[in-house]
């Protein structure tokens, strides 16, 4: 059962590009420049025989969604033997960016043409909250709560009444392919060398005793802890300039909803490596 948030601690850190939405386009470009050089560590390799595909936030940004499958389904396409791949999404697909609706139609729809393992964000859990009336409407608006709505034809109107929409009406136009979508988000995801969780892991906790609010909502603990948790962790929910390559972890989450920018990573048998953005 997926328990409330409480606003104040489901709250999510301003991302560091927000300070820069009047940035000339140049700092974008350097990002991304930033972004394509080689990993400062060296990693494990995917499981053997197997390519793994790792995307991070997306945050209601169809559009650079699209894109990042686009150079997913490129990068499969040159492989001379494709091996079998999976795509990994780490969670928060909806809130803050204006298209969470296209989101989940489109996770759902790629779900459905290849292997996908995707992972429940603390945004999910607050959305299923809301939705089953342990949320109250303020709460999620504060995290980005309102532009989902939007996308899902809700009026500007309707979010200034009294109390926000009814949970009701939002679970009457919520489309059934995105309830099972939602229903079936896992909490993390283990693949040789590498666990894939949505915000990380708390120190010294076997990973099969790990709260579901520390995998969906931790930072400092976590961030700050530079040991051996016995595999490289892969995660996102702490928004980063560009991708942060550290010995024991990997931070995905490069904020695309305001920096344009979603990362994706290739795991294979050479270890991991960023796909190179697409040309500006």
């Amino acid at each position: 059962m997926t328990a409330a948030i409480p606003a104040a601690a489901a709250t999510n850190q301003a991302h560091p590009a927000a300070r820069r939405r009047g940035a000339p386009r140049a700092w974008f470009e350097a990002a991304r420049r930033r972004e394509s050089a080689e990993p400062p560590h060296s990693y494990p390799p995917a499981p053997e025989g197997e390519t793994l595909y790792v995307i991070g936030d997306v945050h209601g940004r169809v559009d650079c969604l699209v894109r990042a499958q686009a150079r997913i389904d490129r990068d499969r396409g040159v492989a001379q033997a494709a091996p079998p791949t999976t795509e990994i999404y780490l969670g928060d697909y909806v809130d803050r960016g204006p298209n969470s609706k296209a989101v989940l139609d489109l996770m759902a729809a790629r779900a459905r043409a290849t292997r996908v393992v995707a992972l429940r964000g603390n945004h999910e859990t607050a959305m299923e909250s809301f939705l089953a009336g342990r949320l109250p409407f303020a709460a999620w608006r504060a995290l980005g709560g309102g532009e989902t709505l939007l996308s899902y034809g809700f009026a500007a109107s309707d979010l200034r009444r009294a109390g926000g929409p009814p949970c009701e009406d939002f679970a009457e136009r919520l489309p059934e392919d995105h309830r099972r979508f939602l229903a079936g988000l896992g909490a993390f995801y283990r693949a040789g060398g590498y666990c894939f969780v949505h915000a990380g892991l708390r120190p010294g906790v076997a990973l099969e005793r790990q709260d579901v609010a520390d995998l969906n909502g931790i930072r400092n603990e976590f961030l700050d802890d530079d040991g051996d948790f016995g595999f490289v962790v892969v995660h996102g929910h702490t928004p980063v300039e560009r991708v942060d390559f550290r010995s024991n972890r990997i931070d995905l989450d490069t904020g695309a909803y305001v920096s344009n920018r979603l990362s994706v990573l290739r795991i294979d048998a050479a270890g991991a490596a960023l796909l190179a953005p697409e040309a500006s």
